[in-house]
Order: structure tokens, then sequence, then C-alpha cells
């Protein structure tokens, strides 16, 4: 079976899109339909955008979904059997799986980047990654530094065996990390992307997104969508939609996702971003399987830019 992956924040990258939008005409009608559904020539801007426009949320949710959408549908060499996002990723796969369309899905993505840019202005925070420590002792750690500067520290992400990503108030995360490094992380540094979402701490945003979302017209999904939530497999229009609306405030499940992929047959896996940040730890996790960027199938190999893509 063969999955599409699709990152998350985090995976923009300055001129992504161009060449796709130049040299693939299915890739091209997908941006040009993101600029009528905007009303602007977002595409222009995306090509365009320096690196600090792209750490605005408010440009960086919108490219993300577009690129990705795009790179998936812009060929009909390889189908997927099934999809997985990880985080604002999931969105995409809404779309591939036949769950949203993408106009519909376009101006939520929008609101979404909005909101989280608001909810950042409001109280500054920060994520972490933290790799080499096992969970039970990042817990513990997060408690106690939550403990001494009266803030609520989570872990926002669960994304392979002793690699997490923490998140709450930036000064809190910084000091988190520090211990976290003391007591022999690995990696424990502060991400440059700003720590809205997956925790308690955004249950404000959650609770202004799930409205949009309930206005959104969900269907059964064509092809099963594992999700992050609960990393399970789902088709059924309301689940997908009631762990979209849970994944506001929950952690990204995706090492257990990537387990139950492996155990429901899924061997080949396609990231369908600009970089290798999903593959890494797909490969990591299972080494037997064959796990590629879709960027080096025949239809793309050589002719879109390549972020240092992990290569079989």
């Amino acid at each position: 079976m063969k999955a599409f992956l699709f990152p998350g924040q985090g995976s923009q990258k300055e001129h992504m899109g161009k060449d796709l939008y130049d040299t693939f005409p299915k890739a091209k009608a997908i941006f040009e339909q993101a600029n009528d559904v905007l009303g602007e020539r977002f595409s222009d801007t995306l090509f365009n955008a320096t690196e600090d426009l792209l750490m605005d949320t408010r440009y960086t949710q919108m490219g993300i979904f577009i690129y990705e959408v795009a790179l998936a549908l812009g060929q009909e060499e390889v189908k997927p059997d099934c999809v997985a996002g990880h985080s604002l990723g999931e969105y995409a796969a809404l779309v591939v799986s036949g769950v949203l369309t993408f106009e519909e899905t376009l101006p939520f993505i929008k609101k979404r980047g909005e909101v989280f840019y608001e909810a950042f202005q409001k109280h500054p925070s920060a994520m972490g990654a933290i790799i080499g420590v096992p969970d039970e002792q990042v817990l513990d750690v997060l408690k106690q530094v939550g403990d001494e500067d009266g803030e609520n520290l989570y872990i926002a992400n669960y994304n392979g065996p002793g690699q997490l990503v923490i998140t709450g108030a930036r000064a809190s995360i910084k000091k988190a990390c520090k211990k976290l490094k003391e007591m022999g992380a690995k990696r424990a540094l502060v991400l440059p992307m700003k720590g809205v979402g997956h925790s308690p701490n955004s249950a404000e945003e959650g609770e202004i997104l799930g409205v949009e979302l309930k206005n959104l017209n969900f269907k059964d999904a064509q092809i099963p969508i594992y999700q992050d939530a609960d990393g399970e497999p789902h088709t059924n229009a309301q689940e997908i939609l009631d762990n979209q609306i849970k994944l506001m405030t929950y952690p990204v499940q995706w090492t257990k996702l990537t387990n139950r992929m492996d155990e429901d047959g899924v061997k080949e896996f396609y990231e369908c971003g600009t970089d290798d940040t999903l593959q890494k730890i797909v490969k990591r996790m299972k080494p037997d399987s064959v796990v590629t960027s879709l960027l080096h199938i025949p239809t793309y190999e050589g002719k879109i830019h390549d972020f240092s893509v992990v290569k079989e």
C-alpha cells in the first residue's frame, strides 16, 4: 500500500511552488484557483516571499496548503491508497482524500492563520524540539518548570520514539529546553516557528476554529485518512470532523499513526512537501519501508527544486 504524507508548518521554503507552477499545467490550475478564491494574486506573493514573510503564519499556512495540494494533484503517476498529514498538513490530506474541496478549505486555512497570528500577539509562545529523553521525564520537567513559572507547558507533537515537540510560554520553553539538555537530551532547542496549537493553551482558538470547521461540508473519505488526533484510519465524515476539532487542543500522535500505517500494510511512503521532514521520522521508525519524496517520481524528478530531500 502507498501513503501520501503532508508536512506541516516549518516546511516552507523561499520560492516554493514557482517551478511547479511554471512546468505543470494541473498544478498551475490549482494555484490559479487559489488566486480566484482569495481574490488576489497570492501565488505571486508566495513565489517572491522573503524568509521573514514566510515566518508569518498568515502567509505560511496558506502557502504550504496550496503547494502540497498542487504537488499531490499535479501528477497522475502515483495514486495513494491512504493519506496522512502532520498538523497543518492534515488539511491537504483532507482535500486529496476527497473529504473537503480545495475551494472551501482554503478560506478556512486563511482564517486559521489569522487566528493563530492573533493568538501569538496576545500570548507569545514557543515550541521546542526534544530528542533523546523519555516521554515521562519530559513531562516531569514541563510540570516542574510550569509550576515555577506559573505557566502550562505541554507536549504538542509525539513525532517518533524519543522525539517530541513541547509548547508553552516562550521563556518557560527556553528554560525547559535548558534543563532537558542538562539531563542529556541529544537535542533540546527552541524552534523558530511560533508555538500555537495542539495543547489546552489553544482552547480559545480551538473554539473559534471549531465553529468554522462545522460550517464546512465534510464528506466520507474516498481513501482512508490517518488522523493526528488518534493515529487511526478514518473514512466517516463525522468522525473526521470530530478529530479535526479535537486536534486543536490535543497533541499530534505521529508515532502511533506511523506504527498503525505499518500494521495496516503501508510499505511505501511519499512525502508531499518541499523537504525531508517526515521522511526522516518514518525512515527511522520503518527502515524496511520505501520512504521517499513525491519530488523524486519520474514526472517531477529534476523539474522541481529539491530542498535536500533524503533519497533512497
